[in-house]
């Protein structure tokens, strides 16, 4: 049969932490940078944090079936973190069958984990797609346990704990998006911390004391404010980043705080084109504060703590 087959695929079992950066990008759209998501492989478990517009695809590119997905971690809820969550949602949950194999769709609730104003938000998505999932279940025959979503609360705290793997949320400060949360894994003697969005907190240095890695969100106040020099009449859209967000050096200062041993930048504002020269460019200064390693995200890249 003239049937695509399905791309390499990332293991199903982690001995160490991984990271694979689905989405580098904002709510503003720029070519080759997806919205915000991220996937951490511990053990077997695959989370999902936060899912911007077209996660699923960029899944699939990654080699992640999203049969796979059955717990997802919001930071907050602006959309550029939330809006993919329904392709997630019915995608894990129905089987894919291709030329060479059947991937099982999710058999379970969905686990979903956020601040406290999560399941008011994400439950109304839910309710709003109630036709397609009635269609799945009573047409498609697909499981109706399924089609539900269990909500874990919690803006400070474990909220995960099991098979060697712990979540603690905590917070920072992104508002006027409140709560907003930041998330920190720790698996096998390993630890990640993902920011969310933020401005700097002391929380983010304290939870991140001596971590392998720290994937940190920054913007380019350079850049920012020339754009803004440049277009006046937009002065408003374009300084709001600098009220609720972290510049580059902010970001290589929370790192050096904390003794971070890598430190990774994204949610990139304004996004720099994918070259060596323009990274580094967007990185200016950032080496004279922090002295351990740095990379500059983009969609895609992996990082195996192995």
């Amino acid at each position: 049969m003239f049937i695509q087959p399905q791309g390499k695929l990332v293991p199903n079992f982690h001995e160490h932490l991984k990271v694979i950066l689905l989405g580098t990008g904002t709510p503003r759209s720029f070519y080759g940078r997806a919205k915000s998501a991220a996937v951490v492989f511990a053990g077997a478990k695959t989370f999902l944090v936060d899912c911007g517009g077209g996660v699923v695809d960029q899944m699939i590119k990654a080699g992640v079936m999203p049969q796979r997905i059955s717990d997802v971690l919001f930071t907050h809820h602006h959309s550029d973190h939330n809006s993919g969550f329904f392709d997630v949602f019915i995608s894990s949950w129905r089987t894919h069958v291709i030329a060479d194999r059947v991937f099982e769709g999710r058999k379970v609730p969905m686990q979903v984990y956020g601040p406290t104003t999560t399941q008011e938000i994400i439950g109304k998505m839910r309710e709003s797609f109630d036709f397609d999932v009635n269609l799945r279940v009573n047409y498609n025959k697909s499981t109706d346990v399924g089609a539900n979503i269990e909500y874990v609360q919690c803006n400070e705290g474990v909220v995960f704990d099991s098979d060697g793997i712990k979540i603690t949320a905590f917070e920072v400060d992104h508002k006027p998006v409140y709560p907003a949360l930041a998330y920190k894994f720790e698996y096998n003697g390993q630890a990640v911390v993902i920011s969310g969005d933020t401005i700097p907190v002391d929380n983010m240095v304290a939870y991140s004391e001596g971590i392998d890695l720290l994937i940190h969100e920054s913007y380019n106040k350079e850049w920012l404010d020339a754009l803004i020099e440049k277009f006046p009449e937009q002065a408003v859209g374009l300084s709001n980043p600098a009220k609720y967000h972290t510049t580059t050096l902010e970001a290589a200062e929370i790192a050096r705080k904390a003794g971070v041993k890598h430190l990774v930048l994204t949610h990139h504002i304004p996004a720099p084109m994918e070259t060596e020269e323009a990274e580094e460019a967007y990185m200016k200064g950032v080496r004279d504060i922090f002295t351990g390693k740095i990379t500059m995200a983009r969609d895609l890249m992996e990082f195996d703590l192995s």
